[in-house]
């Protein structure tokens, strides 16, 4: 897997599956570019799109919020970003 720090367009889309498996995400059997997240406070939903990841959140209180974080971020960066919920 290409360095943490690398922009996540470098890595080859296998990596960027087995990175959001570690994370605890759960790939769509239905839609493969899709996958959902489950934390105690929130949930979110995860799209591989063409230039970025689109992440919907919802919390219990039935809050959404929608962001978008480009494949040219880094992984770490990524990780700190998505991964913190909403």
């Amino acid at each position: 897997m290409p360095p943490a720090n690398a922009p996540l367009y470098s890595h080859p889309l296998s990596d960027i599956e087995a990175w959001l498996s570690a994370q605890g995400c759960q790939r769509d059997r239905q839609n493969i570019s899709q996958w959902t997240l489950s934390r105690d406070d929130w949930s979110a939903k995860l799209y591989l799109d063409v230039d970025s990841i689109v992440v919907r959140y919802s919390t219990p209180r039935g809050e959404s919020v929608q962001r978008s974080f480009k494949y040219s971020l880094s992984r770490s960066d990524l990780e700190k970003v998505i991964f913190l919920g909403p």
